[in-house]
């Protein structure tokens, strides 16, 4: 596909931009195709939802993972101090707390 740089216009800009979603939502949903089957089959297994499948449209958010999305939000935020704690105790990718990442 091929397309310019910058558009022209604001009609042209925002028939741009509804382009570019158009091609990245095609992108995610190979990466996470449509399920096949029922909701309740799909997360048997996980008893959860999983969110892409909500943000790509492919399935309604159900009440648990809007539950859970207010809970997060909730939270409050951690302090510098937690969050330096936390990256000292983190060894990292070979998993050495001497040598924190």
């Amino acid at each position: 596909m091929t397309t310019s740089p910058t558009p022209a216009k604001g009609n042209d800009f925002i028939r741009w931009v509804e382009e570019k979603s158009e091609v990245v939502m095609a992108d995610l949903g190979d990466k996470f195709p449509p399920a096949t089957v029922g909701v309740d089959a799909l997360h048997a297994e996980t008893s959860s939802q999983r969110i892409e499948e909500v943000l790509l449209g492919h399935e309604l958010p159900d009440e648990e993972l809007l539950e859970e999305l207010a809970a997060l939000e909730a939270i409050p935020p951690l302090s510098d101090e937690e969050l330096a704690r936390q990256a000292l105790e983190d060894g990292g990718g070979d998993a050495d707390p001497a040598t924190p990442e």
